[in-house]
Order: C-alpha cells, then structure tokens, then sequence
C-alpha cells in the first residue's frame, strides 16, 4: 500500500476554508461535487436521511435489499440552474487560483448538467483536457411515461444511464511540459506503466459492498446508519489519484470530501492529501471511514511503482 502520507482533513465551507491558503498550493483536485447543488443544501440532505424524498428519489427495495438515494436533476428549474452556474463559477475561480500551473482538476459530474459545469470552469480559465467515462449501470433513465406504464409499456422518457461522466481540465502554464515538471511537478498524468499511458475509459466503476459497508458502518447515528449517497469506489479514486501526481509527488485536494474516498485513496498511494467537507455528518463519516477505506485492496498497488512504497501510517490522522 502507500508509504506514510500527511492528512488534513476541515470541516467548514470549501470555499471559505481555501480563502487561508496562498496561490497555487495543490498540485491536483480530484473531487465529487453536488453535481446540481440544491440535492446537497440542509433542507433536502434531511429530506433523503428522513426518507422523504426532495429532490431525492428514494427507490423502492429490491429483492428485501435497500437501495440508496438519487437525486433528480430533471426537477431543477431555471432558478435551481442559476444557482448551479453560481456555485461552479466561484469553483472554477477558487481552482484555478490554488492548483499550481499545470496541476490537473478531475470533477465528477452527470450527462444532464456537465454542459452547466464545464461552460463555468471554462469561465474561470481553465484548460478543457478530456472527459472521462467511468463505466457504471445506475437507476437513472430507463423509466416508461410516469402513470402510464402500461399505455406506454414500450416507451422510456430517456436512456438507462450505464456511464458517469468525469471532466478533467489543467491549469494553464507557460513553456515546455517538461520544464513545468521540473518547477511545479504537474502538468502531465502519470501512465498505468511504462507501455500503457493512463487512459480515458475507466472500467467498471461499481462500488464494491465492502466500501459501502464501511461508509455505513462510519455513521455517526448508529440507530439509522446509511452509507453516503454518492461513494466512489477506491479502485476509481485510486487510479485518479495515481493519475493525478505525474512524479509521484505533490498535494491531492478534495474540496467537497462527502465520506472520504479521494482521501483515502491518496493515502493509500502514499500521497498527501487535504479534504474539505461541510456537512457535519459527513466529516464524521469521512473521520471515521477514511482509515478503513485505506485498508482496501484494489488492482493498483500490484504496479511496480506502486509496489515500491510501504504501508501507510495513520499515526498523524
């Protein structure tokens, strides 16, 4: 696993936690925002932990198993949308200004509103680089014409969604890539080995239950434990944040930590790594998970200069 890593983790607003760190700080951001905003405000997170729904659907149990929460992004109106582009315009700004020249910014995102986050981090400067398809069969789409399933029965109002988008941009930097690489150690990703640069097509992306396991058990509530939402699985993040640091070296930020799986897969690697999170809950969660989560096996510690590095140490968590 990962050689001994340092750890900060901050509860509080991202935006107004980086506002104490100076100018290009970060030598990567990998993260997963609310992708519509409104899902992730206090009044509609309650809604989903109450099982109310919001602008959350809360599907029904399948096979005596419990599924977890979506959100509804084909219900944000005009308004909603405003506040989208507002929130990722200070994002992009806030980015562009803490990652260091060159520094990569992986974002995950939806197909229904990338367009809305890409045009602001556009915006801010930032260098449109790829869009990444994490390969994952989730319950979007796929639905017939709501009460008319059987007048409709071979109708769906959209597709199934089998793929989550994931944008990548790059700080702006000037000259040769390899001289960035020696000033700032960013500007290039990282390849999966010497014969395979790291590519845009993710695989398959499912959470394993084990993680969501630990994101659940993490819970500070232990009457009515639920994982978080929107878990990344740490074969994805671990093979973002090898990605990430083309040397091997630097600082992986996630401002918007949910319950810790960028962080924890930095740490794994060996990788320092800073987490903002503002819901209470889920800093808790991320306190409790993140150390577990590092403990996971996944594919990437058998490459070579992955191998390399020694067990992680969480004496400084």
């Amino acid at each position: 696993m990962g050689a001994t890593s340092e750890l900060e983790l901050r509860h509080g607003n991202a935006f107004q936690v980086l506002e104490a760190y100076p100018e290009n700080q970060f030598h990567a951001i990998i993260t997963d925002p609310p992708y519509g905003v409104i899902e992730f405000e206090t009044a509609q997170v309650e809604k989903m932990r109450d099982g109310v729904g919001g602008v959350w659907r809360i599907p029904p149990e399948l096979d005596g198993s419990k599924r977890k929460p979506l959100p509804r992004f084909t219900v944000l109106s005009e308004p909603d949308k405003e506040k989208l582009r507002t929130f990722f315009k200070e994002f992009g700004e806030v980015a562009e200004r803490v990652l260091r020249p060159g520094g990569h910014l992986f974002v995950a995102t939806t197909q229904l509103l990338m367009h809305e986050v890409a045009m602001q981090l556009d915006e801010a400067g930032l260098e449109r680089r790829d869009v990444l398809v994490r390969e994952t069969k989730t319950l979007r789409g796929g639905d017939r014409p709501k009460n008319a399933h059987e007048e409709y029965d071979m109708v769906s109002s959209m597709p199934r969604v089998w793929w989550e988008p994931w944008l990548l941009y790059r700080k702006p930097f000037n000259g040769r890539l390899q001289d960035n690489l020696e000033n700032w150690q960013t500007g290039g990703l990282r390849r999966e080995s010497a014969e395979r640069p790291f590519t845009d097509l993710l695989g398959n992306g499912k959470t394993p239950s084990q993680e969501t396991a630990i994101s659940k058990k993490a819970h500070p509530d232990s009457e009515s434990p639920e994982a978080h939402p929107n878990l990344k699985p740490q074969k994805l993040m671990r093979e973002l944040s090898h990605a990430a640091l083309p040397l091997r070296e630097g600082v992986i930020l996630d401002p918007f930590m949910g319950s810790g799986s960028t962080v924890a897969a930095a740490n794994a690697l060996g990788y320092d790594a800073v987490g903002i999170e503002i819901d209470e809950t889920f800093y808790e969660m991320a306190t409790n998970a993140i150390p577990e989560l590092t403990k996971v096996t996944t594919p990437i510690e058998r490459r070579a200069d992955v191998k390399e590095a020694v067990q992680g140490n969480l004496s400084d968590y």
